[in-house]
């Protein structure tokens, strides 16, 4: 078994490191990270024809092999599948600062990692935990990431690891999981989640505000809503009140559209072609 370790907030992250060692019982571990900090990329791999990744052997503490990388999460995961650091049998990312539930799933660069593993045939493993003083969106600052319990995400993800690679999946998964910021001993338990609608509290609006002695030139400033209640039985919901959350992330797959919507549309496109 040899697992990819990779995430979005750079080769420096304390969270990366503490994954990787936590691995290291279930096989060859490789760290395969982007230099500097990836958060909110997504799947995004970027032009690769335009630019020139460059890879760079480093050292990580009581890992064997660690390799930083000037890309993407997501191009990482790729670089893996296609063989760039041998044969990976699975990829894990994380630990990410701030948990990445409902909308910010879409965004996240751990998650993009994992989504793009399992494109490529590779079961993967997202790894995050809240942040007490940002809920559950966005990533944190500096100044709270010395109050995070890494272990606690770390311990919860072998647990999930040991049992997954003990009989792969056929059909590539994603396991996106999201723990409190607390040791695991100290949370609710776990629950098998959905992807929730909303974080409990996100940003609500966005303002122009002119960049003074620059005209024509303005910042987005945004504001934060209202908190909200979200249940137990969604990601943001379960992690908010104290639990575990596990949530299988499966392919994009097409959905019913309305069928006045779908009609006029493909009505217009029949009259196009005859």
């Amino acid at each position: 078994m040899r697992i990819l370790v990779t995430n979005d907030d750079g080769i420096d992250s304390i969270g990366l490191h503490v994954l990787a060692r936590a691995m290291k019982p279930f096989g060859d571990v490789v760290i395969v990270a982007p230099d500097k900090e990836y958060s909110g990329y997504g799947a995004a791999i970027g032009s690769i024809w335009l630019m020139k990744p460059e890879v760079h052997r480093t050292h990580v503490d009581g890992i064997d092999e660690a390799w930083s990388v000037t890309a993407a999460p997501a191009l990482c995961a790729m670089f893996g599948r296609l063989g760039a650091f041998g044969d990976i049998d699975l990829v894990v990312s994380g630990i990410n600062p701030g948990a990445n539930v409902g909308r910010s799933v879409y965004h996240s660069g751990t998650v993009g990692a994992c989504l793009t593993a399992r494109n490529g045939g590779i079961n993967s493993v997202a790894v995050s935990q809240s942040v007490d003083s940002w809920g559950v969106e966005g990533q944190a600052m500096e100044d709270v990431l010395s109050d995070q319990e890494w272990q606690g995400a770390a311990d919860v993800a072998a647990l999930v690891v040991e049992q997954l690679i003990a009989d792969l999946p056929a059909d590539p998964v994603v396991v996106n999981i999201n723990v409190p910021n607390r040791p695991a001993a100290e949370m609710e338990g776990w629950k098998r989640t959905d992807v929730g609608s909303a974080p409990p509290r996100s940003m609500a609006k966005a303002n122009l505000t002119p960049k003074v002695g620059h005209d024509g030139t303005f910042h987005v400033e945004m504001s934060w809503g209202d908190a909200l209640q979200t249940p137990e039985s969604d990601d943001t919901g379960a992690v908010m009140a104290g639990f575990a959350s596990i949530t299988w992330l499966g392919a994009l797959e097409s959905v019913e559209p309305d069928a006045r919507v779908a009609d006029r549309a493909e009505g217009a496109l029949d009259g196009f072609f005859r």
